[in-house]
């Protein structure tokens, strides 16, 4: 390729995002790179060039700054759901760069959730790695203690290199750009509060709610990742139909060490017959809410007080889920469906409408659950929709209930939630353990 491609800005509802495009042509793959390293420093470090290089000869790729890293925008002080938060920057990118369609390189986590909320805009999945999560099983509370502690004390020095890259390790150019790197991407407290967030999330769950083509590619590990190398692979299983393929070396770097037989399997992937998949079943938050007493009350009023007031509560109601970015699906009558790409955002609106028909004399109920929902036209169908609503009947005047798999999706976002403990819901198998959402 040519010159070193200069650092753009995209100007989304999200906010300012510092990308790249590597290569020539249309974009065709988005890549989730780990935030050690701002793309503005990428040329720097030549093992890196050298690996863009190889990528950008099979492929045209955007690479960007998360927000609240490198050069992108902070953040919003009250925004604590950073992983909703990537996936947002990553829908926002495309839509900027008119991209209807590209492969995902997930070399972060989040990649994952981003291709299951949105296979309409993804034709494949690489993913190096594929724990569905950072917070190893195998680890006690005071040993992942122990690895937030060294990660913050080691953040944007030279000593850090010793622990995620092996035959890098005595590379002092690397460990010099690395630690600037670090230096410019985040402050160690920043760095840590990610990484402790990332510790909590479970994406097991969303896992098998992959429908595009996927390749996972794993590498080798030593002392105490090969309890992570071995998670992964096993994780990676929960993909449907999945291709996963050992590469050589140890190196947690992506783009260190032999990364020959890495970028050889990418390019035989991406440059194949990749098959057409439906878009017709998408990972979602449902979101069910309903008027408590609504009998009683339109006993009370009469039937045209109360379908005024109908109509005022829908009025509010399709306000708030706008704002959140959802999707208002149908009225139910004294309650509505709605659904998310984010049940950080699902779980905010249900607070908010909570609130908002309050000053109407009105108390409502929510249930929320995150799976996998069927899109029939402007309708939604499927075992997540039933749930969602099983949930909801369950919850209290004023109480947002949700299910174990939303808390799941949201560890370590600072939303509070209070045990309800295990319950059967009518029509689905097994017992499903409930939290209600701290107001």
């Amino acid at each position: 390729m040519g010159a070193v491609p200069d650092t753009k800005y995209a100007d989304t509802p999200v906010g300012r995002i510092a990308y790249q495009i590597v290569g020539d042509g249309a974009p065709d793959l988005l890549v989730l790179h780990p935030p050690l390293f701002p793309v503005d420093l990428m040329w720097d470090e030549p093992t890196l060039a050298r690996f863009l290089e190889r990528l950008a000869t099979f492929t045209c790729s955007i690479w960007f700054d998360w927000r609240g890293g490198g050069a992108s925008d902070p953040l919003p002080h009250d925004e604590d759901r950073l992983a909703e938060s990537v996936a947002d920057d990553m829908l926002a990118l495309l839509d900027h760069l008119g991209c209807e369609r590209v492969a995902v390189l997930g070399l972060a986590s989040p990649a994952t959730a981003f291709v299951a909320s949105h296979p309409e805009r993804t034709k494949a999945l690489i993913q190096f790695f594929a724990a569905g999560r950072t917070g190893l099983e195998g680890l006690s509370h005071d040993e992942i203690e122990s690895r937030l502690l060294r990660y913050r004390q080691t953040w944007g020095t030279e000593a850090r290199l010793n622990n995620i890259d092996p035959s890098g390790a005595h590379d002092d150019g690397l460990r010099r750009w690395l630690a600037r790197s670090e230096r410019l991407t985040n402050t160690a407290d920043e760095a840590e509060r990610r990484l402790r967030a990332f510790y909590q999330i479970d994406f097991r769950a969303v896992l098998p709610l992959v429908q595009v083509p996927t390749l996972v590619l794993h590498r080798g590990a030593r002392g105490g990742d090969v309890l992570a190398a071995a998670q992964a692979r096993s994780d990676a299983k929960l993909i449907p139909g999945v291709r996963q393929i050992d590469v050589p070396g140890e190196d947690l770097l992506f783009f260190f060490g032999d990364t020959g037989p890495m970028l050889d399997a990418m390019e035989e992937f991406l440059t194949g017959a990749l098959p057409a998949h439906r878009s017709d079943r998408v990972l979602a938050t449902v979101l069910y809410t309903d008027i408590v007493s609504s009998t009683e009350q339109l006993n009370r009023m009469g039937d045209r007080r109360w379908k005024e007031l109908l109509v005022t509560h829908d009025e509010v109601v399709r306000a708030e889920v706008e704002r959140f970015r959802g999707r208002l699906v149908r009225s139910t009558g004294d309650g509505v469906l709605a659904t998310f790409d984010g049940p950080g955002r699902a779980i905010r609106c249900a607070c908010a409408l909570r609130d908002a028909v309050r000053p109407l004399g009105l108390d409502i109920r929510a249930g929320l659950h995150s799976g996998e929902i069927e899109l029939s036209g402007d309708d939604v169908a499927g075992m997540a929709v039933h749930i969602g609503a099983r949930v909801s009947a369950l919850a209290g005047a004023r109480e947002v209930l949700v299910s174990r798999t939303v808390t799941d999706l949201v560890a370590g976002s600072g939303i509070e939630f209070e045990d309800r403990g295990e319950y059967e819901l009518k029509g689905v198998p097994g017992t499903w353990h409930l939290y209600s959402v701290v107001a």
